[in-house]
């Protein structure tokens, strides 16, 4: 080889390539670096979980400013599913651990359900019983996710067909 071919071959060996175990480390920081990322992403998740769970669980005082300014917001979006030609609407969605049995009332579709209820999903199905429910509304409510196969978030769904 010549001495400028020796120079080429050395330039492509330290630059342009990797060792086979380099590029198996390269990966491996590659790898390490995306369930690093994926571990804080689940982090962060389980944190706003865990303040959405604390949140929820204090019940809000119903004044009647407030009263008016949920069912405004309620009619609002009722107007808008109905312009859809829809006949429900999920009026709200929460983690199963603020029912007392995580949900298995609800799964099972149990006449008690209701008692199982905690915080603001309480109060919401207080506000149906009480002012919805003798308009005719309808309230269901279901597990509307599965995380590894088990009962996840609760979905209250008001229907009107």
């Amino acid at each position: 080889m010549t001495s400028a071919a020796n120079t080429q071959a050395e330039h492509l060996a330290d630059e342009t390539f990797m060792s086979a175990d380099d590029l198996r480390a390269y990966m491996d920081e590659l790898e390490r670096k995306k369930l690093n990322k994926e571990l804080a992403a689940m982090d962060q998740a389980d944190k706003a979980r865990q303040e959405l769970v604390k949140t929820l669980s204090e019940p809000i005082d119903l004044t009647p400013e407030r009263l008016h300014e949920i069912s405004q917001s309620l009619v609002t979006k009722m107007r808008l599913a109905a312009q859809r030609g829809e006949t429900e609407i999920m009026v709200m969605r929460f983690p199963n651990v603020l029912c007392t049995d995580k949900g298995r009332a609800i799964n099972n579709a149990e006449d008690g359900w209701p008692d199982t209820l905690t915080g603001r999903p309480r109060q919401a199905f207080e506000l149906w019983r009480d002012h919805l429910r003798p308009a005719h509304y309808k309230l269901k409510a279901m597990i509307v996710d599965w995380p590894n196969g088990m009962p996840g978030d609760i979905g209250f769904f008001l229907s009107w067909a």
